[in-house]
């Protein structure tokens, strides 16, 4: 535990240090609010703070740089009290998802357009704070089906169509083993309609099958059971991760994991389940993202069907103004997804 007059310069020091990106002196934190004393005293403090491994100097001459555990102690200290954001920025999220769902009507259209607000958030997020944005979509065992359709495209081709409410859709051709008129795929898929719509992903699941002669009505069913297995990620901006790494192959590796749906599925789900809302370096457990941090939020549809938000940038992001952001778009696209 560090004492008051440590506290003061190392936060300081920290949010010199994200502002700049430049080894912080003595001379630049001696008169920062809360360090009200000589250079030679904060040099001396700085050298008690690097010895506890708070700091590195990248060499002799040089000011200090925050380490991972510098970060995660300042983020303990301010986390409760991240600002409000800035009227200016208010506005623009405002504006954003009032266009969001102005734009959504009718039924099909409206759920269809969960897909492209998730894909938009991302986006979102990337502007408010110049990294870039992650939106996980919720669990899909939870979601509920929202709408289902066979469109019949030739005799033994039928195209089945699925919206969730996370957004998520499902399209997929089935190649029946017999010649389907319209009405038989209109029937069938009046039948799959009164028997799936409505219910989540867990509860058709476990619905029995077994009775189900229709090879055509099996293979509806087989594409919801394929969807429980499916998590769609947006990812928006990860073109401004490009100035946060001098290493290419650090922001190669970073960039390839972004690409791979699956594993940031898994980091979000960890780290959720961990209790974890700011990840810093190591804690990710993913030694790609040693030198990122994550801040997450999350999100959900009329009270269930939770998912998450996040930003995902270089350990010395802004996290005050990255806190404050994650959590009003959290719950502005909770609002905007029960609305439209």
């Amino acid at each position: 535990m560090l004492d008051d007059r440590k506290t003061a310069i190392l936060c300081a020091l920290v949010e010199e240090y994200i502002q700049t990106a430049q080894p912080v002196g003595s001379g630049r934190i001696s008169g920062s609010p809360g360090v009200e004393v000589s250079p030679a005293t904060v040099r001396s403090e700085l050298a008690a703070l690097e010895d506890q491994e708070y700091l590195t100097q990248p060499h002799t001459s040089a000011g200090r740089v925050p380490t991972a555990k510098a970060y995660r102690y300042f983020v303990n200290r301010v986390q409760d009290q991240a600002p409000a954001l800035e009227t200016s920025t208010k506005q623009q999220v405002s504006d954003f998802f009032s266009e969001a769902q102005s734009e959504a009507s009718g039924e099909v259209s409206s759920l269809l357009s969960h897909t492209a607000l998730l894909s938009h958030t991302a986006w979102l997020l990337s502007d408010l704070t110049d990294w870039t944005g992650v939106v996980v979509s919720p669990g899909p065992t939870r979601a509920t089906v929202q709408l289902t359709q066979l469109v019949g495209l030739a005799p033994r081709k039928v195209l089945v169509l699925a919206v969730m409410s996370s957004g998520s859709v499902e399209k997929r051709i089935l190649h029946v083993p017999y010649d389907t008129t319209a009405d038989v795929v209109s029937d069938a898929s009046r039948w799959l309609t009164e028997r799936v719509v409505g219910r989540t992903l867990d509860e058709v699941i476990s619905t029995e099958t077994d009775d189900l002669k229709d090879p055509l009505l099996a293979a509806a069913l087989d594409v919801l059971y394929e969807a429980s297995e499916h998590h769609k990620v947006f990812v928006g901006g990860t073109g401004k991760l490009a100035d946060a790494f001098e290493a290419v192959d650090q922001l190669r590796a970073v960039l390839s994991l972004l690409e791979k749906q699956i594993a940031i599925v898994s980091l979000v789900r960890e780290l959720i389940d961990s209790d974890y809302r700011v990840a810093i370096g190591v804690e990710t457990g993913v030694p790609s993202l040693a030198e990122c941090s994550l801040v997450l939020a999350p999100y959900s549809i009329e009270g269930a069907d939770t998912g998450t938000i996040g930003v995902i940038g270089p350990t010395r992001m802004d996290y005050l103004k990255t806190m404050s952001a994650v959590t009003v778009v959290g719950q502005q696209l909770s609002n905007a997804l029960s609305q439209v």
